[in-house]
């Protein structure tokens, strides 16, 4: 059993105390009590003489610890609570830059400073969530505010009448475009907000991890044909997981479409499965214009893009979206990236044994 030395200090620190307490009251007792046998030892007049005055030493020592108990308690515990209260007023009414003082300091044993602390650290974790959400709420009507923009502007020129026939073809085409932007931003909001919520429950069940990985990159065959982009590939046959099958096609049909989008024409896109022990590696590499450590920093949250030159073909959701289902699916996901060479995702996760 493992020894807790800060509890055991702690209860010496408060038995240490009531000790003092205790022998200043049975000095008190055996001084009063010492004045009254005394007292007996008087005739009666000296007796009578005597009791006022052991009364009122009672009365005036009663005052004194009556004032002392007081004024310990308005100095150690009534001031921390009404600093605690008035901390947490604050939070309640939304204020979440508010940090309460420490009484002692921030790792003191105090059991107040304790309480200050956790308080402290969860106001900081709402001011993060807070922000988020802020940000949120803007960069989702941001988003949704451009296409539909683009649509109006469109929709009106071709309400003009005055267009030829390929402007009219381009005008619906970049009409269907912006359409499906919004509804594929709309699409990933909710399923992030799901996965966020923990709403959607994973429906694990063992699959070939290996087959996956070509179906799905096979459904992007079109978009790299265009680009004229060179696959390497290097999967290891009959890797097993046991993972929900539907969520991880999120993964690897967005890091795949990151790594076409982003790849220089006439590149190259490499995807590796390998099994390790008991770990599976799954890395999607590319030739493209690569990131920076600042964006690194940044590329999973949500509306993030580093490289705004494809803004229009995306909506900075989908790294979010990875990495939500990477983190229920209790796994890992790193990544590396030399700008202007090229950037690597690489995905850990947990084989089937």
């Amino acid at each position: 059993m493992r020894i807790e030395w800060h509890k055991i200090k702690k209860f010496l620190k408060a038995g240490w105390r009531l000790i003092i307490f205790f022998v200043m009251i049975a000095f008190v007792v055996t001084c009063n009590f010492l004045l009254f046998l005394h007292g007996m030892q008087m005739d009666e007049a000296e007796v009578r003489a005597m009791a006022p005055i052991t009364f009122w030493n009672i009365i005036l020592l009663t005052l004194l610890f009556g004032i002392f108990d007081f004024t310990r308690r308005a100095w150690m515990v009534t001031r921390p609570v009404k600093r605690i209260r008035e901390g947490m007023e604050k939070i309640v009414a939304g204020d979440f830059t508010v940090r309460i003082p420490y009484i002692k300091g921030e790792n003191s044993d105090n059991e107040f400073d304790s309480i200050i602390k956790g308080l402290n650290d969860m106001t900081a974790e709402l001011a993060g969530v807070e922000t988020l959400r802020t940000d949120f709420i803007s960069n989702v009507s941001h988003e949704i505010k451009t296409p539909l923009a683009v649509i109006s502007n469109y929709a009106t020129m071709l309400q003009s009448g005055v267009l030829k026939p390929e402007q009219q073809q381009e005008y619906a085409k970049a009409i269907t475009e912006q359409t499906k932007r919004l509804s594929d931003l709309i699409t990933n909001i909710l399923k992030l907000n799901r996965l966020e919520n923990q709403q959607i429950y994973p429906e694990k069940k063992t699959y070939n991890l290996s087959e996956q990985i070509c179906e799905c990159l096979l459904m992007h065959e079109y978009v790299w044909e265009k680009k004229q982009l060179e696959i390497e590939t290097d999967i290891e046959e009959d890797v097993l997981i046991y993972q929900d099958a539907e969520l991880l096609s999120l993964v690897w049909n967005n890091l795949f479409s990151n790594a076409i989008k982003f790849c220089k024409e006439e590149g190259r896109v490499t995807v590796e499965v390998k099994r390790l022990e008991d770990k599976v590696l799954v890395s999607v590499s590319d030739t493209g214009c690569g990131i920076s450590q600042e964006t690194g920093r940044h590329i999973f949250e949500k509306f993030y893009q580093g490289d705004t030159s494809h803004a229009t073909q995306g909506n900075g959701l989908g790294l979010a979206l990875v990495k939500r289902v990477i983190d229920i699916a209790e796994g890992n996901i790193s990544v590396q990236s030399v700008l202007g060479e090229g950037t690597t995702f690489t995905v850990s996760l947990d084989a089937k044994t």
